[in-house]
C-alpha cells in the first residue's frame, strides 16, 4: 500500500469519527480532540515502524491498521501492538 492509500485510510477513519460525532451531536471541541488524537496516533505508528525495526517489532501499515489508528489514535497503536505481541 502506497502513501496515498495510507493517507486515504487515515482520512476515512477521521471521516467515520466525524460522522458519528455529528450523529450524536458531540460538541466541536470533542471532535477536534479526536482529530488531533488520530493525527498523533498516525505519527506514532509511522515512527514506531521507523524505529521498531531496530528491535524487531513492526506494525504493518495496511488499511485495517490505518483505520484503527485513525479512529482510536494513540490507544489504537497500543491496541495493535498488544495484538501483535499476543498473536
Amino acid at each position: 500500500m502506497g502513501m496515498l492509500g495510507i493517507a486515504l485510510a487515515f482520512a476515512a477513519g477521521l471521516l467515520i469519527v466525524y460522522i458519528i460525532c455529528k450523529i450524536l451531536s458531540v460538541p466541536l471541541k470533542i471532535i477536534w480532540r479526536l482529530v488531533v488524537n488520530a493525527l498523533i496516533g498516525a505519527g506514532i505508528l509511522f515512527l514506531f515502524n521507523l524505529f521498531g525495526g531496530l528491535v524487531g517489532i513492526t506494525l504493518p501499515i495496511n488499511t485495517l491498521n490505518a483505520l484503527v489508528v485513525g479512529v482510536l489514535g494513540i490507544p489504537g497503536v497500543i491496541l495493535l501492538l498488544v495484538l501483535k505481541l499476543i498473536l
